[in-house]
């Protein structure tokens, strides 16, 4: 089992209820009442209370679905992505642990007043994007919003090689790593809110199987690493794929699903391991561009207490479960 000194410990608990929470339950194994306790928190302080504050009084954060009000095509070209719309404010507050009921009412007030920037569709129908749908869904379901249209879209939608590709209007018949874990991510939400529908179930495991065969890294035609991408940590991760990420998936998947881990993860898991420092961190290589709301993580080339709580639970759970002699 991998170990955990002092130090990192006493640093990790030193942080934003949002993430404090997620190291006394993951990493640290503390009973449920000492880290609920500090979930319930993330509403009332910290990250969680600011970006609550910051949602306008439709619903919606910055104006818009995906993009703020303001947003324009310069913009885009020449910052970046921005993450403050109501979208990515949403992922935030349901990854940071919010309980639902500290948004009384948002479910409505967006069905009431957003609409996608693509062609003005209503926002918890989603659009034509796999990744947004994703996020939809996994933020309707949290919110108690009428998003079963979303599922059947996604088994319509995915490719013969068991993958999603946000492309497929470009004309892609080929499934993406990005695309792929982020769907995977909205069906695991679903299976866990609603139930596993076995035909659910089985566009999930495709989609898994999509990631699996390609050791959540390599080409499935050549085995080479697909990109530099691959093993670039960053948090918040954002749309981005890397193996970490998909790792971390792959572990909430199998303690869902009640199954050991897969020895094909024994790759990715291994380069999580060699890039921890020698103080038992992990360090971050910066931040996507655009702008952002606030900072919730260490500038680059510092250790980031996100990366290092994630990679953690990683390694506990594949050591745990065995995984490290497979």
């Amino acid at each position: 089992m991998v170990e955990i000194d002092p130090a990192t410990r006493l640093w990790l608990l030193d942080t934003d209820p949002a993430l404090r929470w997620q190291v006394e339950r993951d990493v640290l194994d503390l009973p449920e009442e000492r880290w609920q306790a500090t979930r319930r928190r993330v509403k009332s302080e910290g990250w969680g209370a600011r970006l609550l504050a910051l949602q306008d009084d439709d619903g919606q954060w910055a104006g818009g679905a995906f993009f703020p009000a303001d947003m324009d095509e310069a913009r885009f070209q020449t910052e970046g992505q921005p993450w403050t719309a109501t979208t990515w404010s949403l992922n935030a507050l349901r990854e940071w642990g919010v309980d639902a009921g500290a948004l009384h009412g948002t479910a409505d007030r967006l069905a009431a007043n957003s609409r996608w920037e693509y062609e003005g569709l209503p926002y918890w129908g989603g659009e034509v994007d796999c990744c947004i749908n994703s996020w939809t869904l996994s933020n309707g379901l949290w919110l108690g919003a009428d998003v079963d249209g979303i599922i059947d879209w996604f088994l319509e939608h995915q490719m013969e090689d068991g993958g999603w590709n946000c492309a497929w209007v470009e004309g892609s018949t080929r499934g993406s790593f990005h695309s792929t874990l982020n769907v995977l991510k909205g069906l695991l939400d679903h299976a866990v809110v609603t139930g596993d529908d076995e035909r659910v179930r089985a566009a999930r495991r495709a989609g898994e199987e999509y990631l699996l065969a390609r050791r959540l890294h390599r080409r499935l035609s050549t085995g080479e690493t697909v990109a530099p991408w691959a093993f670039t940590a960053l948090y918040p991760f954002r749309a981005y794929y890397n193996v970490l990420n998909a790792l971390d998936h792959f572990r909430a998947a199998a303690l869902h699903d009640r199954r050991p881990p897969d020895p094909r993860l024994g790759e990715a898991v291994a380069h999580v391991r060699r890039a921890r420092r020698p103080d038992g961190r992990w360090t971050t290589e910066g931040r996507h561009r655009g702008e952002e709301w606030f900072p919730i993580d260490a500038p680059k080339g510092e250790a980031s207490p996100w990366l290092t709580l994630i990679a953690l639970r990683v390694l506990r759970w594949w050591d745990a479960a065995g995984g490290a002699t497979r």
